[in-house]
């Protein structure tokens, strides 16, 4: 019965292989901004009526959440998620489905994520009499803003009316080639904070330091000082990162040392409790250098996502079911990872697994020239179909 169902599923998609390679063309050629994804937002719309998926729209203004009804369907509900949004980013791909939306781009493969998933409503749709419960499908707004749009679709009632017992997302990863997967239980990726500093001081004319406050020095000392707190306070088993890639100076020249100094960053651990205390250190530490260098530091955090968790029996369980789908040599195991994902707000709340999709050697995510080997599209939507038939079965 198993092999059965798999065949049927690997059959499916790759029926529906080019309808879903379509899709991801046409998300990735019209790419929106967090919070702004409405055109995307209705042509998923127009798919999931096209396939007869029952579906309620307006979720932050663009998110969605449809449902696949099995037989009972009130008895189980498995959620699956696909975040929608792209980046501020100038695409420099040579595609024919390159960007036409000046100045942004699908630098993160949400258009993957999102198309795989209509894949799996497609699929779904024609296996209803292979399962009992429902398995809700969450398209999501504003993963790569604050304060996420995760955490404001959770407000909004999304993982409410039905209930999901668990949640499962995927996500492209460059790092692995096609064919592959990979998962990690437990700890997988970190809490993401942004750092806003303004640095006040008394500018004036460089070779005169005696008659100034220099606010490039004091910021200088400042960011040198704060890596302290990483490398001399945190404990040696919970990963930290503090990086700062923005320092503007408004009317700063080679001559010219200015009134004020902007400073942006990010803040990462994977411990709530260091992450608060990190935050204070941080503060006091850089309010204190200004100080005693005459100045003064205007210092905000702007708390992010939380760390994610992988629920260790639902990943357990999903990498056993990928082990099954693909086999077990394309199947590995993840390493931690600095970066952050909004995901890890449905993880607070419900057990779920966070997992990676390898779509071949590529730039980095993010980067102006990153692009996916679309024959991983056909996993995608497979995979996650036999991982949320498997979970609504068996979980």
């Amino acid at each position: 019965m198993e092999s059965q169902i798999i065949t049927r599923i690997k059959q499916l998609a790759k029926a529906n292989f080019d309808e879903i390679l379509s899709v991801r063309r046409h998300i990735h050629k019209n790419p929106e901004l967090s919070f702004q994804e409405f055109k995307t937002s209705e042509y998923i719309q127009s798919k999931l009526e096209e396939y007869g998926v029952e579906y309620k729209s307006g979720y932050v203004k663009t998110g969605i959440v449809a449902l696949i009804k099995g037989k009972n369907p009130e008895s189980k509900t498995i959620a699956l998620r696909a975040d929608m949004d792209a980046l501020p980013i100038q695409e420099e791909n040579e595609v024919d489905y390159i960007s036409q939306n000046t100045g942004l781009m699908h630098a993160c493969g949400h258009d993957v994520h999102s198309s795989s998933l209509l894949g799996v409503a497609k699929i779904l749709s024609g296996l209803k009499e292979e399962f009992e419960g429902t398995i809700k499908l969450i398209f999501q707004p504003g993963e790569e803003k604050l304060p996420g749009g995760a955490s404001l679709m959770i407000k909004e009632g999304v993982l409410e009316n039905p209930a999901p017992t668990a949640i499962i997302g995927q996500h492209v990863f460059p790092d692995l080639p096609y064919g592959k997967v990979g998962f990690r239980g437990g700890m997988y990726m970190a809490s993401c904070d942004e750092l806003y500093l303004t640095v006040k001081g008394k500018g004036g004319h460089a070779a005169l330091p005696h008659k100034f406050i220099d606010t490039v020095l004091i910021s200088c000392q400042i960011i040198n000082s704060l890596q302290q707190i990483v490398s001399r306070k945190a404990k040696p088993d919970v990963p930290s990162v503090l990086s700062f890639g923005k320092i503007n100076s408004t009317g700063g020249a080679t001559n010219i040392i200015p009134d004020e100094v902007k400073i942006e960053g990010t803040f990462r651990t994977m411990c709530e409790e260091w992450r608060n205390e990190a935050h204070s250190l941080m503060v006091n530490m850089a309010q204190d250098i200004a100080k005693s260098m005459g100045g003064t530091c205007e210092f905000e955090v702007r708390k992010g996502y939380p760390f994610l968790k992988n629920d260790e029996k639902t990943t357990h369980f999903a990498k056993k079911m990928a082990q099954l789908y693909l086999g077990e040599e394309n199947v590995i195991d993840l390493d931690l990872r600095m970066t952050g994902e909004d995901f890890s707000y449905y993880t607070q709340k419900i057990p779920g697994c966070f997992y990676r999709l390898g779509t071949g050697e590529s730039s980095g995510l993010h980067s102006s020239t990153f692009n996916v080997d679309e024959k991983s599209l056909e996993i995608g939507m497979g995979l996650m179909s036999w991982i949320a038939i498997k979970s609504i079965l068996e979980q």
